[in-house]
């Protein structure tokens, strides 16, 4: 769109479409994580892997901030 001197307001609406879908994609895979990994932590009542997914969790929730 760049290349093409596509009007600025078509390009910015685009990236807001592709932000918002990688947003969506990114619930997914964390509701997917949640549902597998962290639960399957969970029941085996490994503590040591259950410290470490939350840790993951926290670290991540850590860079959302940023």
């Amino acid at each position: 769109m760049l290349e093409d001197d596509r009007y600025c307001i078509d390009i910015l609406t685009q990236i807001q479409a592709v932000k918002a879908a990688i947003a969506r994609a990114e619930s997914q895979i964390l509701k997917e994580h949640a549902a597998t990994c962290i639960e399957h932590a969970i029941s085996s009542g490994n503590e040591d892997e259950q410290r470490v997914k939350v840790g993951e969790l926290v670290d991540l929730f850590d860079k959302l901030k940023r």
